[in-house]
């Protein structure tokens, strides 16, 4: 029988007709090793134009999964590319070692009652074993780097040198401490990052509460009336009951009309776009028997349902007709628009309310509610509002809520005192630190081009940066206060040099 294969004019290769990479990868990633193939490429490139590829670290913790996969082996084929387009590239390959996700993993294993010292040298042990498996593994992927001389965060150096980054931040007057209401995890007992938040559907419940008129003849004349008939409230809808002892201001939309709405035993200002959407709910009847711009109710005082306190009426911009009363009930704690609003209308620090603790309970001192939990407290103050006659309504909704991204627990909005960098802080030279950005961004080349809007954008719009934290595995602030003034030290910047020469030396 005639072999046709003999007949073939084929080419003669070494080559074994089957692939076999789960026996041959880690030959051919062993060989690499043995004849020091990265430190060849820097030897063959020192001479050469250098092209330096940025690499944002992944986290230490964890094994890798697709998304570093793709990360990683994209960096290796631009490094790799640009080596044989005549560059000298070298790939420094590094780890994000500080952080919540680590500490709450230590406490997860060891306890939370742990002593502060205890805590970093137990992250600084598990950080160091994710870094050498996840190495192993981004190895294993054939990624060509300077595996055995990687950058670490938390490396005495890398603390040291943040340190002084924000000594120099300190140092130019972009630092500055402030109460503000900012992203706070109970689970955590901490502040959050904005990228630290993520989103999820949430069973919330909601309520519409009656506050009674404090200042009757002010109210009528705002209405265009020479007084009142009966008694009257203004109604505010919310879907955090937990929030209502901290009130302390309601806030109206300027240019709305608001509604005095007769239904009967009483008088309810209501926005007029909604009162037929609210009397449907409350089940009453009514007529409005005179309306008035939402500027006309400014400063007119109601009281709060429970507590022996006025809730004076605020003029904003962000209350909206979408649902609810278009009241918006404001505690300045607890919401960052109410904050800046009370602000606005002169509350100092000292008379904002912050009843909730760390740990989402209310203090002990808080009548009705001390020493209960938020999330628990709801029923109990549902309850509280139908004793006192203020409740119109209550319901349970479903809706998009702000969750921890490790807890995956609900998050609140908390005033607390925190240190921030200023965006828009005056330095004491140059711009602000939102203009420097953006001027960079505008400068730089993107690929794709459509990420420098995006970064653009989110930087034109981002808040002060939040950047204390209550925990211990993280490079600290090391300021020094007056203990009665709160003002930073006059040679803040120069302890802060003196602090990260300790740290270069022994860690944080």
């Amino acid at each position: 029988m005639t072999d046709y294969k003999a007949t073939l004019n084929l080419p003669d290769t070494a080559f074994p007709m089957k692939a076999g990479l789960p026996q041959r990868e880690p030959q051919i990633l062993q060989r690499w090793d043995s004849i020091g193939l990265y430190q060849k490429l820097r030897e063959i490139g020192k001479d050469r134009p250098k092209f330096v590829l940025h690499d944002g670290p992944p986290y230490a913790n964890g094994k890798i999964h697709i998304g570093h996969a793709l990360n990683k082996i994209l960096k290796d084929m631009i490094v790799r590319s640009k080596t044989l387009s005549g560059f000298d590239a070298p790939y420094v390959p590094g780890w994000d070692c500080h952080g919540l996700p680590i500490e709450h993993k230590v406490e997860v294993t060891h306890g939370k009652h742990l002593t502060a010292d205890r805590t970093r040298e137990l992250c600084r042990e598990y950080a160091a074993e994710q870094i050498e498996g996840q190495k192993a593994e981004f190895i294993r992927l054939g990624v060509l780097g300077d595996w055995d001389n990687p950058y670490k965060t938390m490396n005495f150096v890398n603390e040291a040198g943040e340190i002084r980054a924000l000594a120099e931040m300190v140092k130019q007057g972009f630092v500055f401490k402030g109460l503000k209401p900012v992203n706070w995890c109970l689970d955590c007992g901490s502040a959050l990052a904005e990228a630290e938040v993520e989103y999820a559907d949430k069973k919330s419940q909601t309520i519409d509460v009656a506050f009674p008129v404090a200042d009757e003849a002010k109210l009528a004349a705002a209405f265009g009336l020479a007084s009142l008939a009966k008694p009257a409230a203004i109604v505010i809808w919310t879907t955090t009951p937990w929030t209502i002892p901290a009130n302390q201001a309601l806030n109206i939309h300027p240019e709305f009309k608001y509604a005095l709405v007769d239904t009967g035993e009483r008088l309810l200002v209501l926005a007029e776009e909604l009162v037929e959407s609210c009397l449907k709910r409350y089940n009453l009847e009514g007529s409005v028997i005179a309306t008035a711009q939402g500027s006309a109710l400014e400063l007119i005082n109601f009281r709060h349902p429970f507590y022996d306190r006025l809730s004076p009426v605020y003029l904003a911009d962000y209350v909206e007709l979408g649902a609810g009363t278009g009241v918006v009930h404001s505690s300045p704690a607890y919401g960052e628009d109410d904050f800046v609003t009370c602000k606005r209308y002169g509350m100092v620090n000292d008379d904002i309310l912050t009843p909730v603790q760390s740990n989402g309970v209310y203090i002990e001192s808080l009548p009705f509610f001390g020493g209960q939990f938020i999330w628990k407290a709801n029923p109990a103050i549902v309850d509280k509002l139908s004793e006192v006659g203020a409740l119109m309504h209550t319901e349970t909704i479903s809706h998009s809520y702000m969750h921890c991204w490790r807890h995956k627990t609900p998050l609140i909005y908390r005033a607390t005192a925190q240190w921030f960098v200023g965006m828009d802080k005056q330095p004491t030279t140059g711009e602000p630190l939102r203009e420097r950005a953006l001027k960079a961004i505008e400068d730089t080349r993107f690929v794709p081009a459509w990420g420098q809007a995006r970064l653009h954008s989110m930087i034109a719009n981002r808040p002060d940066w939040c950047i204390s934290r209550q925990r211990n595995w993280g490079v600290p602030i090391p300021f020094f206060l007056h203990k009665q003034t709160g003002e930073l030290h006059p040679r803040t910047v120069e302890l802060m040099e003196a602090v990260a020469k300790r740290v270069e030396q022994e860690g944080i």
